[in-house]
C-alpha cells in the first residue's frame, strides 16, 4: 500500500485489524509508473515492484505506540491553536494602549492573568489591576500601574474576552489530553523485568513551560527502566515525543547506524563509479529528526562534553552542519540508551580536569 496522505490510515487499520500484514511503501520508491498515471496503474504497478522484491516497507510503530503518537500530536495542535490567541490576547491589550507584555514576562502568568480576568470582568481602575502583582513578579506595582492606563473601547474589549475564552477553553483540551497521554503511557508494554532502582535526582529542576501535568520522566522509566533525562539536550518532554515517534524497543533497526540513517541524520554516500559524488545528508520530514535538531541547537550553548563538541564543529565547519552532527549523536545516545540500557555520563567535568592539569604542568616545567 502506497502512502498518500492520511487516505492510507483507514484502509491500513482495516486490513491489519483482519490479520493481514500491510507493507507501507513510500512513495517515493514506486511513483515510476509507466504510461499515464491513475489509481488502477498505481495499484498494478505496486503489485508488480513487490512480486519481485523491490518494495521495503516504510516503519510503522505498533499499535500501543500508534495510540501514543496519535495523542502526542494532538496536544501539539492544540497547543499551538492556544498559543495564536495568546497572541491575539496581546494584540487586543496593544490596541487598547495597555503595555502589560513590557512590564510582565509572560502574559499567561498569574499576574497577567489576573489582571486580564478583572478587565474583562469591567474593572479599569489601574490601581486596582495592579494589586493583582504576584509576588513572584520582579516588576513594581507602580511600574505595572503605569502600564495600565489605556482606552477601553468595546470593540477591544470584546476581542480580549473572545480570545481569552478561546485560550481558556484549549487549555481544558490539554489537560484532557494529558489523562489520555498518562493512560496510553501506563498501557505501554515493561520492557525490563525486575525491580528497577530508584530513579536518580533530577538533572533540570522545575517544570518545563508546555510540559505535560503528569509526571513523564518517572512514567517513562517504568516502561524503559532507564532515564532518558540524563541525556543532556533531552527533557521528559523531549523524551516522551521521541519515544512517542520511534518506540520503545527500536528494533526494527539493526543498529545505531541504521537509526540515524532513517532518520536522515548521517552523512549520503552518493558514489558513481568508486567516487564520492556527494555525502550531503538526505531532506527529511521526519518529526524525530526535527525534535533533534532542537535538541542539538539548545545543547550548544550549555557547559557539557556534547555542547564542547557542537562549538568545536560550529567553528570549523559552520552551525548547520553541527547542528546535524550533533543531532545524530544525541540519536545515537538515545538508541543505545533505549536498545541496550546504556547510562549516559557526562565527561565534560573530566576532561576539564585533565586539560586544566596539563596546562599546569606545562607551565611549571
Amino acid at each position: 500500500m502506497e502512502s498518500t496522505g492520511v487516505y492510507w490510515i483507514p484502509a491500513f487499520e482495516i486490513l491489519e485489524g483482519h490479520g493481514f500484514e500491510v507493507i507501507l511503501v513510500n512513495a517515493r520508491y514506486a511513483k515510476n509508473v509507466p504510461g499515464r498515471k491513475t489509481d488502477v496503474n498505481d495499484a498494478g504497478w505496486l503489485r508488480q515492484l513487490h512480486s519481485y522484491g523491490l518494495l521495503r516497507g516504510s516503519f510503522r510503530p505498533e499499535a500501543e505506540i500508534a495510540t501514543l503518537r496519535a495523542y502526542m500530536r494532538q496536544r501539539e495542535r492544540l497547543t499551538e491553536y492556544a498559543a495564536a490567541h495568546i497572541q491575539h490576547m496581546q494584540k487586543a491589550l496593544m490596541e487598547m494602549n495597555l503595555q502589560l507584555h513590557h512590564v510582565v514576562s509572560d502574559i499567561t502568568g498569574a499576574t497577567s492573568l489576573r489582571i486580564i480576568r478583572s478587565i474583562v470582568a469591567g474593572e479599569r481602575d489601574p490601581d486596582v489591576l495592579a494589586a493583582y502583582r504576584d509576588v513572584r513578579c520582579k516588576s513594581l506595582i507602580d511600574t505595572i500601574k503605569a502600564a495600565l492606563i489605556g482606552n477601553d473601547r468595546e470593540e477591544h474589549v470584546f476581542a480580549l474576552t473572545q480570545s481569552l475564552e478561546l485560550y481558556d477553553f484549549y487549555k481544558a483540551q490539554i489537560a484532557a489530553c494529558d489523562h489520555r497521554l498518562e493512560a496510553a503511557v501506563a498501557a505501554l508494554t515493561v520492557r525490563v523485568e525486575g525491580d528497577l532502582a530508584p530513579l536518580a535526582k533530577a538533572r533540570i529542576k522545575g517544570k518545563q513551560h508546555n510540559a505535560p501535568s503528569f509526571d513523564v520522566r518517572a512514567a517513562l522509566y517504568g516502561v524503559l527502566g532507564t532515564d532518558l533525562t540524563q541525556i543532556h539536550g533531552l527533557g521528559p518532554s523531549l523524551a516522551l515525543k521521541l519515544v512517542a515517534e520511534c518506540g520503545t524497543d527500536l528494533r526494527a533497526w539493526q543498529s545505531a547506524k541504521h537509526f540515524t540513517s532513517w532518520l536522515c541524520l548521517a552523512p549520503g554516500n552518493k558514489i558513481s563509479g568508486g567516487k564520492l559524488l556527494s555525502s550531503r545528508t538526505r531532506r527529511s520530514s521526519s518529526r524525530a529528526a526535527a525534535l533533534l535538531r532542537l535538541a542539538a541547537v539548545t545543547i550548544g550553548r550549555s557547559d557539557t562534553a556534547l555542547g564542547a563538541f557542537y562549538r568545536r564543529l560550529s567553528s570549523r565547519i559552520g552551525k548547520q552542519k553541527a547542528v546535524t552532527a550533533t543531532a545524530r549523536k544525541i540519536a545515537v545516545l538515545f538508541y543505545n540508551a533505549i536498545r541496550h540500557g546504556m547510562t549516559y555520563q557526562d565527561r565534560a567535568g573530566s576532561y576539564r580536569c585533565v586539560a586544566s592539569r596539563t596546562r599546569r604542568l606545562e607551565k611549571c616545567g
